[in-house]
């Protein structure tokens, strides 16, 4: 008995160190893993460090200077900012932007995804036709607009033609759908395509599933549909979000430093500072933007955990 008790011990002893083994070579394999994976990432970090955080850095540091980084005005920067008639409207514009622009792209992407993802093989030919005004240069969409929208172009002529009073566009309240409707016409495309990558992820046999139930198209939609596309759904929100800011090339590549008041964006109050040199507006003009949007990032995040 005291022969078999030792042995049960020495091959219990014997089957601990193994695991222990297992357990160190399977440590050290994750840490050979973990430095391996950051020789890789150490290149871009260094890149985003030297062209991203560093000048970030300083940029916050000058929002707390004078304009020629000698004398330490403090909070005074900030301050300033919201006394700013320029800068008050603009921020005006580039929230009505966004909040106009972001839930009617959102609505309309998601619609004409899921009827190309039922139109099969039709549906595909046609993403790549809602792409194309991604391929199409800037200069070639402010041509396009300065043909329809100018006091003298095609719209203007074609009121005239048909006795209603012409209109000049891009100097008028109406600058800032003409916006609106580049925004959309540029971006429907790539939230196609993203919306359509989430509707692939859903498997085929919940709606199979859901069908034998007796559920319906609507049912199918709201019940399993929307639900599964809420990781995509957040994605697509802080990317078209992010692409808003993107306007601002067409919008000076056409109207220029000062445009009409309803398409004055935060954009054109940093080309007009830079220009000024009037780095202490813009460096806090620029922090108070960056806290805007990350803050306006974690509630949508959080906002998406909550409802995962």
């Amino acid at each position: 008995a005291a022969i078999s008790y030792r042995r049960s011990i020495s091959i219990w002893l014997s089957k601990g160190e193994k695991a222990m083994r297992r357990h160190g070579r399977k440590k050290a394999g994750i840490r050979k893993k973990n430095r391996a994976a950051a020789v890789f990432l150490l290149p871009s970090l260094g890149g985003v460090a030297l062209f991203v955080l560093i000048p970030f850095a300083d940029v916050i540091r000058r929002s707390f200077l004078d304009a020629m980084g000698m004398e330490f005005k403090g909070i005074g920067n900030y301050l300033e900012l919201f006394h700013n008639s320029a800068f008050l409207l603009a921020v005006k514009n580039t929230m009505r932007f966004a909040f106009i622009c972001i839930p009617v792209l959102l609505l309309f992407s998601l619609g004409i995804a899921v009827l190309l993802t039922g139109a099969g093989k039709r549906g595909k030919l046609l993403k790549n036709f809602y792409l194309i005004p991604m391929a199409v240069p800037v200069a070639s969409i402010v041509l396009l607009w300065k043909f329809l929208f100018h006091s003298q172009g095609f719209l203007s002529a074609f009121c005239s033609m048909v006795h209603l009073p012409s209109l000049d566009w891009m100097n008028s309240s109406a600058a800032f759908w003409v916006l609106v409707v580049s925004y959309l016409w540029k971006n429907m495309g790539y939230d196609i395509i993203l919306w359509s990558a989430g509707l692939a992820a859903i498997p085929d046999n919940l709606y199979e599933a859901a069908r034998v139930d007796g559920a319906g198209s609507l049912d199918c939609f709201f019940r399993i549909t929307l639900p599964n596309l809420l990781p995509v759904f957040y994605t697509i929100t802080v990317l078209s979000f992010l692409n808003s800011f993107k306007v601002f090339r067409e919008a000076y590549l056409v109207a220029g430093d000062y445009p009409h008041d309803s398409m004055y964006l935060l954009q054109h109050v940093f080309n007009n500072w830079f220009r000024e040199l009037s780095l202490d507006k813009m460096a806090a003009g620029a922090v108070l933007t960056f806290l805007a949007v990350l803050i306006l990032i974690l509630l949508l995040q959080r906002a998406w955990g909550r409802e995962g």
